[in-house]
Protein backbone atom coordinates (compact mmCIF):
# COMPACT_ATOMS: atom_id res chain seq x y z
CA UNK A 1 0.00 0.00 0.00
CA UNK A 2 1.54 3.28 -1.29
CA UNK A 3 2.20 5.96 1.99
CA UNK A 4 1.54 9.57 1.01
CA UNK A 5 3.37 12.66 2.91
CA UNK A 6 1.22 14.66 5.09
CA UNK A 7 0.80 17.95 3.47
CA UNK A 8 2.81 20.51 3.80
CA UNK A 9 0.98 23.06 6.02
CA UNK A 10 2.20 25.56 4.07
CA UNK A 11 0.61 24.47 1.11
CA UNK A 12 -2.38 24.11 3.42
CA UNK A 13 -2.69 27.84 3.62
CA UNK A 14 -1.76 28.22 0.09
CA UNK A 15 -4.54 26.25 -1.17
CA UNK A 16 -6.95 28.04 1.47
CA UNK A 17 -6.03 31.36 0.10
CA UNK A 18 -6.45 30.56 -3.68
CA UNK A 19 -10.09 29.09 -2.85
CA UNK A 20 -10.62 32.03 -1.11
CA UNK A 21 -9.82 34.03 -4.11
CA UNK A 22 -11.49 31.98 -6.80
CA UNK A 23 -14.57 30.48 -5.03
CA UNK A 24 -15.62 32.52 -1.88
CA UNK A 25 -18.21 34.62 -4.17
CA UNK A 26 -19.82 31.59 -6.28
CA UNK A 27 -19.79 33.24 -10.09
CA UNK A 28 -17.28 36.15 -9.65
CA UNK A 29 -13.75 34.97 -8.88
CA UNK A 30 -10.97 37.37 -8.41
CA UNK A 31 -7.80 38.04 -10.17
CA UNK A 32 -4.58 38.42 -8.46
CA UNK A 33 -3.77 41.27 -9.58
CA UNK A 34 -7.38 42.97 -8.36
CA UNK A 35 -6.80 41.31 -4.83
CA UNK A 36 -3.27 42.63 -4.59
CA UNK A 37 -5.03 46.36 -5.71
CA UNK A 38 -7.43 45.74 -2.60
CA UNK A 39 -5.25 44.37 0.04
CA UNK A 40 -2.33 46.59 -0.65
CA UNK A 41 -4.52 49.85 -0.46
CA UNK A 42 -2.49 53.07 -1.89
CA UNK A 43 0.45 51.16 -2.83
CA UNK A 44 -1.44 47.99 -4.63
CA UNK A 45 0.08 44.70 -3.92
CA UNK A 46 2.05 42.64 -7.10
CA UNK A 47 0.24 40.05 -8.84
CA UNK A 48 3.48 37.99 -8.37
CA UNK A 49 3.26 38.36 -4.67
CA UNK A 50 -0.19 36.78 -4.41
CA UNK A 51 1.06 33.83 -6.55
CA UNK A 52 3.64 33.03 -4.48
CA UNK A 53 1.18 32.87 -1.38
CA UNK A 54 -1.17 30.62 -3.55
CA UNK A 55 1.95 28.58 -5.15
CA UNK A 56 1.31 24.81 -4.84
CA UNK A 57 4.46 23.81 -4.74
CA UNK A 58 6.78 26.15 -2.79
CA UNK A 59 4.26 29.01 -0.98
CA UNK A 60 5.37 31.82 0.51
CA UNK A 61 3.89 32.58 4.04
CA UNK A 62 1.77 36.18 3.87
CA UNK A 63 2.14 38.02 7.41
CA UNK A 64 -0.42 38.16 9.98
CA UNK A 65 -1.06 41.61 9.29
CA UNK A 66 -1.91 40.48 5.66
CA UNK A 67 -4.57 37.65 7.07
CA UNK A 68 -6.06 40.68 8.78
CA UNK A 69 -6.85 42.06 5.18
CA UNK A 70 -8.04 39.02 3.69
CA UNK A 71 -10.01 38.29 6.45
CA UNK A 72 -11.87 41.85 6.25
CA UNK A 73 -11.82 41.39 2.49
CA UNK A 74 -13.75 38.35 2.12
CA UNK A 75 -15.74 38.93 5.23
CA UNK A 76 -18.15 41.26 3.38
CA UNK A 77 -19.63 41.53 -0.24
CA UNK A 78 -19.55 44.86 0.05
CA UNK A 79 -15.67 44.56 -1.06
CA UNK A 80 -16.47 43.67 -4.10
CA UNK A 81 -19.61 45.92 -5.41
CA UNK A 82 -17.35 48.38 -7.37
CA UNK A 83 -14.07 48.59 -8.96
CA UNK A 84 -11.74 48.84 -7.67
CA UNK A 85 -12.26 46.32 -5.18
CA UNK A 86 -11.16 47.54 -1.69
CA UNK A 87 -10.67 46.45 1.62
CA UNK A 88 -13.44 48.29 4.15
CA UNK A 89 -13.11 49.92 7.29
CA UNK A 90 -14.42 47.71 10.43
CA UNK A 91 -16.86 50.29 11.29
CA UNK A 92 -18.84 49.90 8.27
CA UNK A 93 -19.58 45.83 8.53
CA UNK A 94 -22.65 44.67 9.86
CA UNK A 95 -22.70 42.12 13.07
CA UNK A 96 -22.35 39.26 11.07
CA UNK A 97 -20.07 40.25 8.78
CA UNK A 98 -17.69 41.09 11.70
CA UNK A 99 -18.40 37.64 12.85
CA UNK A 100 -17.94 36.16 9.62
CA UNK A 101 -14.41 37.92 9.65
CA UNK A 102 -13.49 36.66 12.76
CA UNK A 103 -14.01 33.29 12.17
CA UNK A 104 -12.37 33.50 9.08
CA UNK A 105 -9.53 35.17 10.65
CA UNK A 106 -8.93 32.69 13.39
CA UNK A 107 -8.87 29.70 10.77
CA UNK A 108 -6.58 31.76 8.64
CA UNK A 109 -4.38 32.46 11.63
CA UNK A 110 -4.29 29.22 12.71
CA UNK A 111 -3.19 27.59 9.13
CA UNK A 112 -0.34 30.44 9.45
CA UNK A 113 0.31 29.28 12.77
CA UNK A 114 1.22 25.95 11.46
CA UNK A 115 2.95 27.11 8.34
CA UNK A 116 5.38 28.91 9.99
CA UNK A 117 6.43 25.83 12.80
CA UNK A 118 7.84 24.78 9.90
CA UNK A 119 11.52 26.03 9.53
CA UNK A 120 11.58 26.86 5.94
CA UNK A 121 14.47 29.09 3.81
CA UNK A 122 13.16 31.88 1.96
CA UNK A 123 14.21 34.73 0.35
CA UNK A 124 14.97 38.39 1.85
CA UNK A 125 11.53 40.13 1.24
CA UNK A 126 10.12 44.02 1.09
CA UNK A 127 7.01 43.01 2.29
CA UNK A 128 6.15 43.52 6.24
CA UNK A 129 7.21 40.97 9.06
CA UNK A 130 5.44 39.99 12.17
CA UNK A 131 2.19 42.36 11.12
CA UNK A 132 -0.72 42.32 13.38
CA UNK A 133 -1.50 45.07 15.04
CA UNK A 134 2.41 46.76 15.17
CA UNK A 135 1.60 46.90 10.86
CA UNK A 136 0.05 50.61 10.43
CA UNK A 137 -1.45 49.84 6.71
CA UNK A 138 -1.54 53.11 6.30
CA UNK A 139 1.53 54.31 5.72
CA UNK A 140 1.23 57.47 8.21
CA UNK A 141 4.33 58.28 10.10
CA UNK A 142 5.06 56.33 13.72
CA UNK A 143 6.66 58.29 16.59
CA UNK A 144 7.43 56.12 19.44
CA UNK A 145 7.57 58.71 22.84
CA UNK A 146 9.66 57.96 26.09
CA UNK A 147 10.60 59.85 29.38
CA UNK A 148 13.23 61.52 29.83
CA UNK A 149 14.95 60.22 32.70
CA UNK A 150 15.21 62.64 36.14
CA UNK A 151 18.18 64.60 36.30
CA UNK A 152 19.19 62.92 39.53
CA UNK A 153 19.40 59.84 37.25
CA UNK A 154 21.36 61.30 33.87
CA UNK A 155 23.48 63.39 36.47
CA UNK A 156 25.06 59.83 37.76
CA UNK A 157 27.04 59.17 34.58
CA UNK A 158 28.56 61.21 31.61
CA UNK A 159 27.14 60.08 29.15
CA UNK A 160 23.64 61.48 29.68
CA UNK A 161 25.40 64.67 30.34
CA UNK A 162 25.50 66.82 26.65
CA UNK A 163 28.96 68.97 27.67
CA UNK A 164 30.62 65.29 28.29
CA UNK A 165 32.73 64.47 25.07
CA UNK A 166 30.91 61.05 25.66
CA UNK A 167 27.77 62.22 25.43
CA UNK A 168 25.28 59.66 23.84
CA UNK A 169 21.58 60.92 23.73
CA UNK A 170 20.05 57.29 24.28
CA UNK A 171 21.41 57.52 27.60
CA UNK A 172 19.00 59.61 28.83
CA UNK A 173 16.14 57.31 27.53
CA UNK A 174 13.89 55.63 29.95
CA UNK A 175 12.74 52.05 28.70
CA UNK A 176 15.69 51.89 26.86
CA UNK A 177 15.25 47.85 26.28
CA UNK A 178 11.72 48.75 25.69
CA UNK A 179 12.59 51.35 23.21
CA UNK A 180 15.17 49.39 21.03
CA UNK A 181 12.97 46.44 21.05
CA UNK A 182 9.62 47.93 19.56
CA UNK A 183 11.67 50.09 17.13
CA UNK A 184 13.45 47.06 15.51
CA UNK A 185 10.25 45.63 14.88
CA UNK A 186 8.08 48.50 14.08
CA UNK A 187 11.05 48.81 11.13
CA UNK A 188 10.30 46.02 10.17
CA UNK A 189 6.78 45.56 9.76
CA UNK A 190 6.17 48.72 8.44
CA UNK A 191 9.44 49.15 5.86
CA UNK A 192 7.73 51.97 3.53
CA UNK A 193 6.81 54.00 7.02
CA UNK A 194 8.41 57.02 8.55
CA UNK A 195 9.25 55.04 12.04
CA UNK A 196 10.97 58.19 14.58
CA UNK A 197 11.45 58.12 18.52
CA UNK A 198 11.72 61.00 20.77
CA UNK A 199 11.57 61.56 24.35
CA UNK A 200 8.15 63.29 25.62
CA UNK A 201 10.00 67.09 26.11
CA UNK A 202 11.37 66.38 22.35
CA UNK A 203 7.79 66.28 21.09
CA UNK A 204 6.70 69.22 18.35
CA UNK A 205 2.80 69.91 17.64
CA UNK A 206 2.46 67.69 14.60
CA UNK A 207 4.12 64.81 16.45
CA UNK A 208 0.97 64.54 18.38
CA UNK A 209 -1.32 64.26 15.48
CA UNK A 210 0.54 60.84 14.32
CA UNK A 211 0.54 57.48 15.46
CA UNK A 212 1.64 57.91 18.71
CA UNK A 213 3.15 55.03 20.39
CA UNK A 214 4.11 55.72 24.46
CA UNK A 215 6.78 53.54 26.62
CA UNK A 216 6.06 53.75 30.43
CA UNK A 217 3.89 55.77 32.42
CA UNK A 218 2.32 58.78 33.81
CA UNK A 219 4.88 59.53 36.50
CA UNK A 220 8.07 60.13 34.36
CA UNK A 221 6.25 60.33 30.59
CA UNK A 222 4.27 63.43 30.11
CA UNK A 223 2.92 62.15 27.02
CA UNK A 224 1.14 59.53 28.54
CA UNK A 225 0.05 61.71 31.45
CA UNK A 226 -1.43 64.27 28.93
CA UNK A 227 -3.67 61.20 26.56
CA UNK A 228 -4.94 60.03 29.79
CA UNK A 229 -6.72 62.98 31.24
CA UNK A 230 -10.27 62.69 31.17
CA UNK A 231 -11.96 63.78 28.74
CA UNK A 232 -9.41 61.88 26.58
CA UNK A 233 -9.39 58.86 26.95
CA UNK A 234 -12.06 57.37 28.92
CA UNK A 235 -10.23 54.13 30.54
CA UNK A 236 -11.38 52.42 33.93
CA UNK A 237 -7.98 52.00 34.41
CA UNK A 238 -5.32 53.90 36.01
CA UNK A 239 -1.79 53.86 37.32
CA UNK A 240 -1.81 55.57 40.67
CA UNK A 241 1.09 55.89 43.49
CA UNK A 242 -0.04 55.33 47.05
CA UNK A 243 -0.10 57.71 49.79
CA UNK A 244 3.40 57.77 51.55
CA UNK A 245 3.56 55.66 54.63
CA UNK A 246 0.93 53.11 52.56
CA UNK A 247 2.56 49.78 53.21
CA UNK A 248 1.38 48.47 49.63
CA UNK A 249 3.39 49.04 46.44
CA UNK A 250 2.24 51.39 43.77
CA UNK A 251 -0.52 50.02 41.71
CA UNK A 252 -3.32 50.19 38.78
CA UNK A 253 -6.25 51.07 39.92
CA UNK A 254 -9.74 49.94 38.06
CA UNK A 255 -12.83 51.09 38.68
CA UNK A 256 -15.59 49.25 37.14
CA UNK A 257 -19.20 48.63 38.51
CA UNK A 258 -18.93 50.56 41.40
CA UNK A 259 -15.80 48.60 42.67
CA UNK A 260 -12.10 49.63 42.82
CA UNK A 261 -9.59 46.64 42.29
CA UNK A 262 -6.08 47.53 42.50
CA UNK A 263 -3.37 45.11 40.87
CA UNK A 264 -0.02 45.65 42.01
CA UNK A 265 3.62 44.20 41.48
CA UNK A 266 5.48 41.18 43.70
CA UNK A 267 8.43 41.57 45.16
CA UNK A 268 10.53 39.10 46.95
CA UNK A 269 11.83 39.15 50.38
CA UNK A 270 15.20 40.71 49.00
CA UNK A 271 13.12 43.11 47.29
CA UNK A 272 13.82 41.67 44.11
CA UNK A 273 11.16 41.86 41.80
CA UNK A 274 9.46 38.56 40.76
CA UNK A 275 6.38 40.01 39.09
CA UNK A 276 5.34 43.17 37.22
CA UNK A 277 1.93 44.54 36.27
CA UNK A 278 1.86 45.58 32.74
CA UNK A 279 -0.89 47.55 30.68
CA UNK A 280 -1.19 47.71 27.07
CA UNK A 281 -3.94 50.15 25.49
CA UNK A 282 -4.76 50.65 21.52
CA UNK A 283 -7.63 53.44 20.73
CA UNK A 284 -7.95 56.14 18.44
CA UNK A 285 -5.80 59.44 19.01
CA UNK A 286 -7.67 61.77 21.03
CA UNK A 287 -5.23 64.62 19.17
CA UNK A 288 -6.21 63.11 15.56
CA UNK A 289 -8.78 60.57 15.37
CA UNK A 290 -7.73 59.07 12.06
CA UNK A 291 -4.46 58.07 14.06
CA UNK A 292 -3.97 55.73 16.67
CA UNK A 293 -2.28 56.32 20.24
CA UNK A 294 -1.30 52.94 21.99
CA UNK A 295 0.60 53.08 25.46
CA UNK A 296 2.74 49.96 27.01
CA UNK A 297 3.33 50.57 30.52
CA UNK A 298 4.33 48.90 33.86
CA UNK A 299 4.50 49.48 37.10
CA UNK A 300 8.47 48.79 36.41
CA UNK A 301 10.59 49.02 33.24
CA UNK A 302 10.81 45.34 33.20
CA UNK A 303 6.52 45.43 33.04
CA UNK A 304 6.71 47.83 29.82
CA UNK A 305 8.86 45.64 28.37
CA UNK A 306 6.72 42.96 28.78
CA UNK A 307 3.80 45.09 27.28
CA UNK A 308 6.13 45.59 23.93
CA UNK A 309 7.08 41.74 23.86
CA UNK A 310 3.54 40.63 23.75
CA UNK A 311 3.46 41.65 20.18
CA UNK A 312 6.46 41.66 19.10
CA UNK A 313 8.40 37.88 20.08
CA UNK A 314 8.43 36.03 17.78
CA UNK A 315 6.94 33.01 19.99
CA UNK A 316 3.52 34.68 21.08
CA UNK A 317 3.01 37.98 18.65
CA UNK A 318 0.30 35.95 16.40
CA UNK A 319 -1.28 33.95 19.47
CA UNK A 320 -1.70 36.66 21.08
CA UNK A 321 -2.52 39.17 18.60
CA UNK A 322 -4.79 36.65 17.41
CA UNK A 323 -6.64 36.52 20.66
CA UNK A 324 -7.04 40.55 20.21
CA UNK A 325 -8.80 40.33 17.24
CA UNK A 326 -11.02 37.66 18.33
CA UNK A 327 -11.94 39.28 21.89
CA UNK A 328 -11.97 43.07 20.61
CA UNK A 329 -13.13 42.11 16.64
CA UNK A 330 -15.88 44.84 17.05
CA UNK A 331 -13.75 47.75 19.33
CA UNK A 332 -12.19 50.24 18.15
CA UNK A 333 -10.14 50.90 21.61
CA UNK A 334 -9.37 48.09 24.18
CA UNK A 335 -6.97 47.64 27.32
CA UNK A 336 -5.77 44.94 28.76
CA UNK A 337 -4.11 44.39 32.21
CA UNK A 338 -1.39 41.47 32.73
CA UNK A 339 1.21 39.70 34.79
CA UNK A 340 4.34 39.76 33.91
CA UNK A 341 6.52 36.93 35.32
CA UNK A 342 10.24 37.90 35.70
CA UNK A 343 12.74 34.85 36.45
CA UNK A 344 16.25 35.81 37.73
CA UNK A 345 15.88 39.37 36.67
CA UNK A 346 14.79 38.14 33.25
CA UNK A 347 11.25 39.33 31.51
CA UNK A 348 8.94 36.47 30.20
CA UNK A 349 6.94 37.08 27.68
CA UNK A 350 3.02 37.26 29.00
CA UNK A 351 0.67 34.54 26.83
CA UNK A 352 -2.73 36.75 26.61
CA UNK A 353 -4.17 33.47 25.63
CA UNK A 354 -3.92 32.15 29.56
CA UNK A 355 -6.88 33.47 31.44
CA UNK A 356 -4.21 33.52 34.63
CA UNK A 357 -1.95 35.81 33.32
CA UNK A 358 -4.55 38.26 31.87
CA UNK A 359 -5.84 40.26 35.35
CA UNK A 360 -8.28 43.13 33.38
CA UNK A 361 -9.62 43.80 29.80
CA UNK A 362 -11.83 46.47 28.82
CA UNK A 363 -14.43 46.55 27.75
Amino acid sequence: MAVYPTEDPRQALARRLRALRELHWPGQGITQHQLGQALGGRKALSAPLISSWESPTNPAVPPASRLHAYATFFATAQSVAAEPYRVLPLSTLSDDELRTRTDLLRELLQLRDAAVREPVARPMSAEPTGGGLWHFPDLRTITVVCALLPAELRNKFPYADPDSPDYIALYTYADLDALIELYGHLRATNPATEVRFKTAEELLPDDYTTHLVLLGGVDWNLVTRDVLRPGRVELPVRQEARDEGDPEPNGFKVLENGSVKYFTPQLDEAGQLIEDVAHFYRGPNPFNSKRTVTICNGMYGRGTLGAVRALTDIRFRDRNDAYISRRFATEHEFSVLSRILVVRGQVVTPDWTAPEIRLHEWP
